[in-house]
């Protein structure tokens, strides 16, 4: 069964639309549930040259963490009488790199999480919460929009630049394709690269979300629209938190000052942030075909609020 449009969703209590129910009173899933077989069967047509490109960066990468996330420690364990090796990961945040968001890590408004669930359901009773996206695993088409290149000279992915949907349909028409239901839209801004070429004073900065800038998808209901309109399960993006940061915090402009709120507590739509997507995007430019295949496996941790996406897309 096709999705309603936007406008013709129920309104939300506290502003904007509400996605809740679609898919049964007791879904975990989301919009994932678009990615059906017959889907992801037509998505393997993508694959054509054979070249495989990781999403994941480095799991150490960002230095200090941002959000005041902690850095994993990485110990190679060895012993005596053993030849072989171990190793452990301590204090290790799986938002710290890169990342999905799952559906119990921000709510539509308080106490209010994607289908209705509770902060104690999401909690003590597992709703919304990484498993669920684990069991089913992650797969379809991916479409790369390439914000850095269709913006060019002048764009700074560093800064609080605020994309809009004008934008992103210059990058959609530049890549030459059509939205399909269940598509994952990779958005690249060049924010990898980026950051690798700062100093340590400005990742410092960049580590603190009171001084952290970066360009991202503006806080608007038209973009909250336009991404529900265009059917996608999921959005990705090499930024840090797929929307401008900083949000507008204000009262005044919930529940977009924060697009989090819509696209994940609303909309059940995945997140993804902090992806490596700058070799994809490099081949893209190259080929001049901006759509793959994608796979991810996130952890399989009861109860998880987030995981590294273990993802990868096939051309």
């Amino acid at each position: 069964m096709p999705l309603p449009r936007y406008d013709d969703l129920p309104p939300a209590p506290r502003g904007g639309r509400l996605g809740w129910g679609l898919f049964g009173a007791g879904d975990n899933a989301g919009l994932l549930n678009l990615q059906t077989p017959e889907r992801v069967a037509a998505a393997a047509a993508e694959i054509q040259r054979g070249v495989v490109f990781p999403l994941s960066a480095e799991v150490r990468l960002f230095d200090p963490p941002m959000f005041g996330r902690r850095r994993a420690v990485h110990r190679v364990l060895t012993t005596p009488e053993d030849p072989g090796l171990d190793d452990e990961l301590d204090s290790f945040n799986p938002q710290s790199s890169s990342q999905w968001d799952s559906l119990g890590h921000v709510p539509y408004a308080t106490d209010a999480f994607y289908n209705g669930a509770t902060k104690d359901d999401v909690m003590n009773r597992g709703r919304g919460t990484i498993d669920h996206w684990a069991r089913r695993g992650i797969a379809g088409r991916g479409v790369l929009l390439d914000v850095e290149q269709v913006l060019g000279d002048g764009f700074d992915p560093g800064a609080a630049v605020a994309l809009s949907v004008a934008d992103l349909e210059r990058c959609r028409a530049a890549a030459r394709v059509e939205w399909r239901p269940g598509d994952i839209l990779v958005l690249h801004t060049g924010f990898g690269r980026w950051y690798l070429a700062q100093d340590q004073a400005a990742r410092e900065k960049a580590a603190n979300e009171r001084t952290l800038t970066a360009a991202g998808v503006e806080h608007t209901e038209d973009m909250a629209r336009y991404l529900w309109d265009s059917h996608v399960s999921a959005v990705v993006s090499d930024s840090p938190s797929v929307e401008v940061w900083p949000p507008d915090w204000s009262r005044e402009s919930r529940p977009f000052g924060f697009l989090h709120r819509m696209l994940i507590g609303s909309f059940g739509m995945g997140l993804g942030e902090l992806w490596w997507t700058a070799d994809l995007a490099d081949d893209c430019r190259q080929d001049g075909r901006h759509t793959m295949f994608i796979s991810s496996a996130p952890l399989n941790v009861a109860g998880g609020i987030s995981s590294p996406p273990n993802a990868l897309a096939f051309k």
